[in-house]
């Protein structure tokens, strides 16, 4: 999710607002180019989370809404340690789409490059990192389609400093779907985008590894391999221009590296690593070799926070609703000691009674929904886990099988041309032989003819045995891939169909828990309108002064009941 500030928050008037009885927005964080980022706090379960919100000035293109699906799906049905978190999506009451993420602390790639090259054993532990969760979402059939230095976050987890997190999977293709990207249409960042993109064909896995190569470069160099501030030129050295090598600005890059950034910068994709798995595997065998923590010691301004924000200042529950009806039973009676108030009035205090009573069940039946919410969310991330290792694991296995299969057909290809030039090598020598046989030629030119046919008829023996023994492997190792790959199909069919089961389900909560704030909403509603009733009477009694006063104390501390509809539900 790549945001840039432009508006403080205090001029800004969804600050405060709580989003389906849920996230209480606090801050503004910025925006990028599909919605506005806000910094959230789910009231039931004090969780700080980010909010995105659809611009208001975009409402109305749907397409932005689908892929802002289509990022919370994506997202979601990877579920990797290195993949921003996807908790909640679903609208405002104002129709506004709304997508809840992981709230992150942490400084953007983009900072750490823009202050010059990375150590390389840094650079290579994040690189294997984004490796690994685009690996897995290739697995799964996702491709992320921008990546870029301003789309990682590196944070400190469990005490690991660098862990990185890889966002706005909003130009994620699950499925091409000719009504958002239609063919042809060039979507992505110019700096990071794959020859193949720049032309306007379809994204696959390639494109993001040689996205990765860009991203690789730009950590060993601090500079990008292509530059221009024409969009078009830009382009057009993505689809011809030729990667410089990152030792060409930064001598004391290893061989390895610049080998490594190359084959990912290939312009004909088939050139490139094969797949994620391929390049992880590489880039495990570099690890091994350069030492370690050579970057332990990080500047001060990598450093990313060590805290969340504090939360903001407790505001009152339905729990409260108790309280005031108490006071105003005390008005009541001390207005009234006789017990002769006016009906209306003593029809408000019971209102008032009854609807704190219901209110406070409300607020339990909200918590137990939301508790249900949380552990079907839980039991989902368990769930994509645990299949999204397995197709892992399988993956790995087809891709070195297929390398393996690939190698052996090489080997056959070259058997089988050696085979060939070793058939006509044989014809020439039988020709010879023939020749001399029908000639006065010595026993002994007879005898090296014949002895040149042996050769011959065994080199040609020879090649198509190897022939036939690589080509015998490599259909064996391709039978072994198949099989994985019908494996794989089928642990995606599976996290499919459990996804959109547990989807259903958080649908459903979603729902209920929507028509309990609607409830609720209507219960603040009531008991606005016969608090206002009871505090325009009492005004007019010398003997309830006191009482009121205590109602305007708590109303300047932000506990009356002139609040936003919104900030009165806190409690839901």
């Amino acid at each position: 999710m790549a945001i840039k500030a432009k508006r403080t928050s205090h001029d800004d008037p969804y600050i405060g607002k709580v989003v389906a009885g849920r996230y209480r927005l606090e801050t503004r964080l910025g925006e990028g180019g599909m919605g506005i980022v806000y910094r959230a706090r789910h009231v039931l379960i004090d969780r700080v989370v980010a909010l995105k919100i659809i611009r208001p000035d975009l409402r109305s293109e749907t397409h932005l809404r689908q892929w802002m699906l289509r990022e919370a799906r994506a997202a979601n049905r990877v579920d990797h340690a290195h993949i921003v978190q996807i908790y909640d999506i679903g609208e405002t009451e104002t129709n506004e789409l709304y997508l809840v993420m992981e709230y992150l602390v942490g400084i953007s790639l983009a900072s750490i490059c823009a202050k010059g090259p990375l150590a390389i054993t840094r650079a290579v532990d994040i690189l294997e990192q984004m490796c690994a969760a685009l690996t897995r979402a290739h697995d799964l059939g996702v491709i992320h389609r921008d990546l870029k230095s301003d789309n990682i976050m590196l944070t400190v987890q469990g005490g690991r400093k660098d862990f990185v997190k890889i966002l706005d999977f909003g130009l994620a293709a699950l499925a091409r779907d000719a009504r958002l990207a239609p063919k042809g249409a060039v979507f992505g960042t110019p700096e990071y985008m794959a020859p193949e993109q720049a032309r306007g064909e379809d994204a696959t896995n390639l494109c993001d590894l040689y996205a990765l190569g860009v991203l690789f470069f730009e950590m060993v160099t601090g500079e990008l391999p292509f530059r221009s501030n024409d969009r078009e030129t830009l382009l057009e050295m993505q689809r011809s221009a030729p990667a410089p090598r990152p030792s060409s600005l930064q001598r004391d890059v290893a061989p390895q590296v610049d080998e490594i950034v190359l084959k990912l910068l290939e312009k004909d994709p088939t050139k490139r690593f094969r797949d994620g798995h391929h390049l992880q595997e590489e880039l495990k065998s570099f690890q091994r070799s350069l030492p370690t923590h050579q970057w332990e010691k990080l500047e001060q301004n990598d450093q990313p926070p060590a805290q969340l924000p504090p939360p903001p200042a407790p505001t009152p529950g339905v729990q409260e609703w108790g309280t005031r009806a108490a006071n105003f039973a005390r008005m009541l009676a001390r207005g009234y000691p006789n017990g002769k108030a006016p009906e209306e009035i003593q029809q408000a205090v019971d209102t008032l009674w009854d609807l704190a009573a219901r209110a406070s069940r409300l607020e339990g039946e909200l918590a137990s929904h939301t508790r249900r919410l949380e552990s079907i969310r839980r039991r989902g991330r368990a769930l994509r886990a645990e299949i999204g290792r397995k197709v892992e694991g399988q993956a790995a296995d087809e891709s070195r099988a297929l390398r393996e299969a690939s190698a052996d057909r090489s080997q056959a290809a070259m058997h089988k041309a050696n085979y060939e030039k070793a058939a006509m090598v044989l014809e020439e020598a039988l020709k010879r032989a023939e020749q001399m046989a029908g000639s006065s030629a010595d026993i002994v030119s007879l005898r090296d003819a014949f002895e040149a046919v042996g050769h011959a008829r065994a080199t040609v023996a020879a090649h198509e045995n190897q022939y036939q023994a690589y080509t015998e492997s490599a259909i064996k190792i391709e039978t072994h891939a198949a099989n994985l790959r019908k494996q794989i199909e089928e642990l995606r069919g599976e996290l499919q169909h459990y996804s959109d089961a547990l989807e259903n389900d958080l649908n459903a909560g979603r729902e209920l828990i929507a028509k309990r704030v609607e409830s609720a909403i209507n219960y603040e509603k009531k008991f606005l309108e016969a608090s206002t009733q009871l505090i325009n009477h009492f005004r007019e009694l010398p003997e309830c002064r006191d009482l009121l006063k205590e109602l305007s104390s708590d109303s300047k501390n932000g506990q009356g009941w002139n609040r936003e509809k919104n900030d009165a539900m806190d409690a839901i």
